[in-house]
Formats: C-alpha cells, sequence, structure tokens
C-alpha cells in the first residue's frame, strides 16, 4: 500500500471526529466568541467585557474555592494512589473499581446525596445526636465547606486515577535500588516516587481544578444559593435574553482562564520531565 493511500485511509478515520469538533468544539465556541463582542442588537461593543467588573467577586471565589477543592484532593489522592500502587493486582482492579465507582452515579444524584450527609437533620447529624445527644447540631449544610466537600467528593477521582496510572507503571526496581542505597522509606518516596509520578500529579491537578472552577450546581445545592461562583452567574446570565452577552463574555472569559491554567501546568510538567529526565533525583 503507497504512503498516499494510508494518507488517504487516515484522513478518512479521522473524518468523524473532524466533524463533531467541528460542530461540537469550534462552532460553539464561535458563537460565544460572537456574542461576547456584541449586544442585544448584534452591534459590536466592549461592555460586556466591562460588566464583568460586578462578577469580580464571584470570580476570586471560584478560583479560590476550586483551587482548596485540588490541593484537599491532592493531599488524599495521592497517598491513596500510592496505597493502591502497593496491593496485589487483584486487590488494585477492585479498588480502582471502587474509586470509579460514584462516576457511574449520575452527577445530580451524588450532588443530593451529599445534601442529605450534611443536612442538619440528616445522616451525620443524626448519628453524633446519639452519641452527643438530641442538643448536639454540626451545622454543614449551606456553608463554603459544604461547597468545598461537594467539589472534592465529586472530583477526587479525577486527581486519584492518573497518579495511579503513571505510578503503576514505575519500575519496582528502582524503590529497591534506593534501598539498597540506603535510602528509607520516605527518602525512596522522596526522591524516586515523586520525581517520576509529577505528570500524573499535573494531569490530576488538572483534571480537578478545570471542572472545579466552572462548577454551579454544587453551589447551588450544596452552598443554598449563598455563595455565587462563576458557573452560577453564568447560568443566571444565559437564562435572561438581556444579558445573553454578558454570559457569553463570562464564558469567554473563564475559558480562557481555563486555558491559561492548563497551559502552566503542561509546561511545568514538561519543565519536570526535563529536568528530572524521568529518573531518580
Amino acid at each position: 500500500m503507497t504512503g498516499a493511500a494510508v494518507n488517504k485511509r487516515r484522513s478518512l478515520c479521522a473524518a468523524p471526529h473532524m466533524v463533531w469538533a467541528v460542530l461540537f468544539i469550534i462552532a460553539p465556541l464561535i458563537f460565544v466568541a460572537v456574542y461576547a463582542f456584541t449586544d442585544t442588537s448584534g452591534a459590536f461593543t466592549l461592555d460586556n467585557f466591562v460588566s464583568l467588573a460586578d462578577y469580580t467577586d464571584a470570580f476570586v471565589r471560584s478560583a479560590s474555592y476550586s483551587l482548596i477543592a485540588t490541593v484537599i484532593c491532592l493531599i488524599i489522592g495521592y497517598p491513596l494512589a500510592s496505597a493502591i500502587c502497593s496491593c496485589k493486582p487483584r486487590t488494585q482492579r477492585i479498588l480502582i473499581m471502587m474509586v470509579m465507582l460514584p462516576m457511574w452515579i449520575n452527577f445530580l444524584i451524588r450532588t443530593y446525596a451529599i445534601m442529605k450527609l450534611l443536612e442538619d437533620t440528616g445522616i451525620i447529624n443524626s448519628f453524633l445526636q446519639l452519641i452527643f445527644g438530641e442538643e448536639f447540631e454540626l451545622h454543614m449544610i449551606n456553608t463554603p465547606g459544604a461547597v468545598i466537600f461537594g467539589m472534592v467528593y465529586d472530583y477526587l477521582p479525577y486527581m486519584v486515577l492518573p497518579i495511579y496510572t503513571v505510578m503503576s507503571k514505575i519500575d519496582p526496581k528502582l524503590p529497591e535500588a534506593a534501598a539498597d542505597l540506603g535510602c528509607n522509606k520516605l527518602q525512596t518516596a522522596v526522591r524516586v516516587t515523586l520525581p517520576l509520578s509529577v505528570s500524573g500529579i499535573v494531569s490530576g491537578i488538572t483534571m480537578v481544578f478545570v471542572p472545579s472552577i466552572s462548577t454551579f450546581y454544587i453551589s447551588q445545592k450544596l452552598g443554598g444559593g449563598q455563595y455565587l461562583l462563576i458557573g452560577d452567574a453564568i447560568e443566571t446570565a444565559f437564562g435572561n435574553v438581556n444579558t445573553y452577552n454578558v454570559g457569553a463574555a463570562m464564558s469567554l472569559v473563564l475559558m480562557i482562564i481555563v486555558l491559561i491554567s492548563t497551559a502552566v501546568m503542561n509546561r511545568f510538567d514538561k519543565s519536570g520531565a526535563d529536568e528530572n529526565g524521568g529518573a531518580v533525583v
């Protein structure tokens, strides 16, 4: 088969993906950009971006909540992924299945389940009242902590899975060699395992931070609508014809923030790979 025929076959195989990308990725992005730079009459304007000053608190709150949730997911996810990798292969498959199991459940159902856990009359408070008495009540719902908890619960698997994938591919002879050279478990983890799992950490941070900063339903249900996030503001803006263009401007700015965050993390990942070369430091 000639090279031209191979290239033609590859182009035909890629055609459905290209059509999908144009219809459902590129075209919507173009529409968002057009609406962001026009008013309700279709005339060019920058007033939509000027109006974003009213949503500064929402941008800051979204960034801070998502950053906190990402850090918590990393603190929980890295040791969890490491513990899973230390198990037997069959046990690893079972544990990974348990990590992925919540992702099979609808996002809305998971959020409502968290509500039932955190409500003043929910499962957690009912259990605590059995221990400390009926007068005891821990208010958790409709708080910033509840919103962050929802983010961590929903996006933790996105941190665990990429880290586990990278750590499971580390040659087991490397930690053994480090132990033979006098490294204890902590030194081996810091000087061998951690540098070799940087790519998984970067992927996990990106996969958690991006959906967290754009989330909206979690804040509505677990925050009681008291803590406006940028996702909430965009949903509200698109729900009103008069503010549709402002919503497009917010979406465009959020898209740029996400792209910048992804580019920075990818650059960090590549820099770490170049410096460490995938070797022990």
